[in-house]
């Protein structure tokens, strides 16, 4: 099963993936995301890993976080990095409709690795944790692909489509994007979408 690949491969190259991480700059993107929330807002980040940069940014900004990771490795570096933050072990795919009410969902280098069609499924899931004009920052792939490979010195599964069907996907789920770009830090290509629930 994909799932168990992920946790599998996540659990063993925790702490790698936690430095390897850093080489991606999201300083833009999560100040843009921030400078759109209320003072103390909750933040839900789905695939949190080791808690840094991410869920570090938004307590220092004032802001309640939880996160969720389906590597109990990850969540525990998560919550040695960050004990300020709610962490949670459980595979994204498992989350259920208004199983949570935040302010925003934001999801760095995760959904890539679920199957690519649950990703509407999990769009119209996350649309259910948000309030009235609720924010998503999330990462998408750039191109389409499905397969197994090497990834830190374990194999990891991804599955994904382009950046215009996964648009079209968000979009659908309903939401209004405001921000899609393809970033390309880390010498790696990643579409970044920012949207608001409508």
């Amino acid at each position: 099963m994909s799932e168990d690949l992920v946790r599998k491969g996540y659990d063993k190259v925790a702490f790698k993936y936690m430095l390897f991480r850093n080489q991606f700059v999201n300083s833009t993107y999560l100040e843009r995301l921030n400078s759109l929330l209320k003072p103390g807002s909750v933040i839900l980040d789905l695939g949190c890993g080791a808690g840094r940069p991410i869920d570090r940014f938004f307590i220092s900004k004032g802001h309640k976080v939880i996160g969720i990771d389906i590597s109990k490795q990850q969540i525990k570096l998560a919550k040695r990095n960050v004990p300020e933050a709610r962490y949670v072990i459980k595979d994204i795919a498992d989350l259920r409709k208004g199983e949570y009410q935040v302010d925003a969902v934001v999801s760095f280098y995760t959904i890539l690795h679920t199957p690519r069609e649950t990703h509407e499924e999990l769009f119209r899931k996350i649309y259910s944790f948000l309030s009235k004009d609720g924010l998503i920052l999330v990462t998408m792939a750039s191109l389409e692909w499905e397969g197994i490979k090497d990834f830190l010195g374990v194999k990891m599964y991804w599955s994904h489509y382009g950046p215009e069907k996964n648009r079209e996907i968000i979009e659908k789920s309903g939401f209004e994007v405001f921000l899609d770009e393809i970033d390309t830090t880390g010498g790696e290509k990643h579409q970044v979408i920012l949207a608001r629930k409508i």
